[in-house]
């Protein structure tokens, strides 16, 4: 896991051309007037979608992880806690979904604030639990870029 201000996006284009493209797309893209949905970047390897809801309680979080994407999410508006763990650190609760690419999981992790104009990186192995209030409730708009591995 990756957490960073987008200013310093250029620090992670060495990871790969894919991720470099990403991050290039978030810092020369407004996103702010997009609707919501998914668009395309580089066909099905590289995609941005973009959502907005208002962050819940822990209690009503959930550890997920992808196995054929790596997500980049980033807060275009708000401020939300994720958490992050390793997901051979938790528990299966559900069966991977290949067509949605996710699997749910129990147990704890670790938990960041991210604030409007900072993005996170996960990796597959990176269990993550987007979403989550930091104070109270909160208006949240992001777009969540998907990285084909």
């Amino acid at each position: 896991m990756i957490i960073d201000k987008l200013k310093n996006a250029s620090l992670y284009y060495g990871m790969s051309e894919k991720i470099a493209t990403a991050l290039k797309y978030l810092e020369n893209t407004d996103l702010s007037e997009f609707q919501n949905g998914k668009y395309e970047i580089e066909g099905e390897d590289i995609s941005v979608i973009v959502q907005d809801y208002n962050t819940k309680p822990l209690s009503e979080g959930r550890f997920e992880a992808h196995r054929k994407y790596i997500d980049i999410q980033y807060i275009i508006k708000g401020t939300e806690k994720m958490g992050y763990t390793n997901i051979h650190k938790l528990k299966s609760a559900t069966e991977y979904d290949e067509e949605k690419d996710i699997i749910f999981f129990d147990g704890e992790g670790d938990f960041v604030t991210v604030e409007e104009g900072f993005f996170t990186i996960f990796a597959p192995e990176d269990a993550h639990m987007p979403g989550i209030e930091s104070k109270t409730s909160e208006y949240i708009k992001k777009a969540v870029v998907k990285i084909k591995v």
